[in-house]
């Protein structure tokens, strides 16, 4: 993959959560919200904050979804990003 954000952006993929629930009820792909937390795939040069493989938490109708060759990617901008997990 080749594609470096501009401006104070970065480029995240989405981590799916589980699909059954602490007491193992399977929930149906129809009925999950999309995750709002993924892992950092590509920084701007002018964000320092972050780094690739960085876990992070952002705004849950944030962002731009591409689609880079056959994976699913989402653009967000520095600031629709609440922080780093872990």
């Amino acid at each position: 993959m080749n594609f470096q954000p501009l401006g104070k952006r970065v480029l995240v993929k989405r981590v799916e959560e589980a699909n059954t629930t602490s007491s193992g009820i399977i929930i149906p792909d129809n009925a999950k919200e999309k995750p709002s937390r993924g892992e950092v795939v590509a920084v701007s040069k002018e964000v320092s904050e972050l780094a690739c493989t960085n876990q992070v938490l952002f705004k849950k109708y944030a962002g731009h979804e591409v689609l880079i060759g056959t994976e699913k990617y989402i653009v967000l901008e520095l600031d629709d990003i609440f922080g780093i997990i872990g």
